[in-house]
């Protein structure tokens, strides 16, 4: 029997994996506590969504386990042994704000988590693809050294600039930059991903996402970016800008178009590749731009505070170079924009909301 592990499962991108992945496998394994809501609060709980795949996919099974639970970790492995194709580790403390209050838990959640999950991978189903979500918070804040101006309502870089047509690649740097106590953790499980593929032989693969959203994300002031946002717009909620005027640029990624992409890994799994994925140009915009967008959608005017102090290690400009992505994976590429993913999120929180 074919199954897939998929860690933070009631998470945007662990459902949609989840929904991806049971069409393709005998059963899905959702591992998921709802420590989002001790992060963020109950508003920002997944328990919902563990729920509605529960309710959708008969072959989906919730466990309630933390990822730091060695013992726990691996008597579910070894339940399923060799049966398990594929791992995609998407459970995480994922803000930047949140980790500097506790980084304790930061790092155990993100570094100490990720290599529970190797270490039961490579004791009992070492041929399983081992897909992990990272960030692009791996580089720091070296994107914000470079040469940016006011074009519009948004930063971008100058046109003669090596990333402007297709934006930041793998190449860039990770070192002699400030990543946050969240950059930090993350990088640190980045890296045990690439090296238990380079060292030990496995398929493992390093997904370096920044804003990855869609309608199943239960958005949160110190994460979510669209998902909040828009949920802002909805209900008529205050919304902070934090820094850089509202012009700082994110490409964004439905989590429909990542899990494509981890559809198209296991089909051809390597050994500790790393990857800028992302929305591209293609789903690139600035908070100031998303706004207006969320104000044409909803039909209402925001309520938006601004406060000059950005988050640290922020990016004031993010593109991820997907050219190496759409190389080695088929030709994959995003196919929602960032007003057809904001449409989604409307369409499918009001009801909710």
């Amino acid at each position: 029997m074919s199954v897939a592990v998929i860690t933070g499962a009631g998470g945007v991108v662990g459902a949609a994996a989840a929904r991806a992945f049971a069409a393709r496998m005998k059963a899905v394994v959702g591992i998921d506590n709802d420590m989002r809501a001790t992060f963020f609060g109950e508003g920002a709980s997944t328990s919902w969504s563990v729920q509605r795949l529960e309710h959708d996919l008969s072959n989906f099974t919730a466990v309630d386990l933390d990822v730091r639970d060695v013992a726990g970790i691996d008597a579910l492995f070894r339940e399923f042994s060799n049966q398990i194709e594929v791992v995609i580790h998407c459970a995480a403390q994922p803000s930047h704000d949140w980790a500097a209050s506790d980084p304790h838990t930061d790092f155990t959640v993100n570094a100490n988590g990720t290599l529970t999950m190797l270490e039961a991978t490579r004791r009992h189903c070492e041929s399983a693809s081992f897909i992990f979500c990272s960030t692009n918070k791996v580089y720091g804040d070296r994107p914000n050294s470079l040469p940016l101006e006011i074009v519009g309502r948004r930063l971008e870089v100058a046109t003669s600039h090596a990333y402007f047509e297709h934006g930041i690649d793998e190449s860039m740097s990770i070192d002699d930059s400030t990543h946050s106590i969240f950059g930090v953790s993350k990088t640190a499980a980045d890296l045990l991903v690439q090296e238990y593929g380079r060292y030990f032989g496995m398929n493992t693969v390093a997904f370096r996402g920044g804003c990855l959203t869609g309608p199943g994300h239960s958005g949160a002031q110190l994460h979510g970016f669209l998902a909040h946002l828009m949920h802002c717009a909805a209900v008529g909620a205050p919304y902070t800008i934090f820094g850089y005027d509202g012009l700082q640029v994110r490409d964004n990624l439905h989590a429909e178009d990542l899990a494509a992409a981890f559809l198209a890994f296991c089909d051809q799994p390597t050994s500790g590749q790393a990857y800028n994925v992302g929305g591209g140009r293609f789903a690139s915009c600035s908070m100031l731009e998303a706004i207006a967008i969320c104000e044409s959608i909803t039909g209402k005017s925001m309520n938006i505070a601004y406060d000059a102090e950005a988050r640290v290690g922020d990016h004031r400009w993010w593109i991820s170079d997907t050219r190496k992505m759409h190389r080695d994976f088929g030709g994959w590429s995003p196919t929602y924009d960032v007003p057809t993913t904001l449409e989604s999120i409307y369409a499918e929180g009001r009801s909710r909301w």
